[in-house]
């Protein structure tokens, strides 16, 4: 549909997060409204920029998260906050999302962006949390624009639906 239909609906996204467990809900939700034929703008601003990384190395963390449940052994194990301060279980944790995942046969997060890409959902990375973390376009995906605050902004009073995740 075209972006200039003014009968079509529009969503935002403000994608501020960057962890594997929660690139999820940003591309999932875009991708469904943008099959469902939502104009869909996605604006990646500080940590949700590694989302937007050519290279993703995303991980996922146990602290801060007591409400973190994993499968195990035919039981659901709950993983203690504390847990998360000891060495190498954020990579135990991590593999244990990704193996879950693939077994599950959860779309990844590489084919879930690629989804949002051929889907034609804008995809917005922050120029000042570029600059502040010392990043640069040519680290990102191709195809993403540039914009600030004014431009999220723009899109946000424009659009039927905003979220913020």
């Amino acid at each position: 549909m075209s972006q200039t239909d003014s009968n079509q609906k529009s969503m935002s996204i403000i994608v501020t997060k960057g962890t594997l467990d929660w690139a999820y809900p940003p591309f999932i939700l875009a991708t469904t409204a943008a099959a469902m034929g939502v104009n869909v703008s996605m604006f990646f601003t500080f940590y949700g920029l590694a989302l937007l990384k050519k290279d993703l190395d995303l991980q996922i963390s146990p602290l801060g998260k007591p409400d973190m449940v994993m499968p195990l052994a035919g039981m659901h194990m709950k993983m203690p906050n504390i847990v998360g301060v000891i060495p190498g279980v954020n990579a135990m944790a991590t593999t244990m999302m990704k193996n879950l995942i693939a077994k599950k046969g959860v779309a990844s997060i590489p084919t879930l962006r690629e989804a949002a890409v051929e889907s034609d959902i804008e995809m917005i990375a922050c120029q000042m949390t570029l600059d502040l973390f010392e990043m640069k376009k040519e680290d990102m995906i191709d195809g993403i624009k540039l914009g600030g605050a004014a431009t999220y902004m723009e899109k946000a009073l424009a659009s039927d639906i905003n979220l913020y995740i």
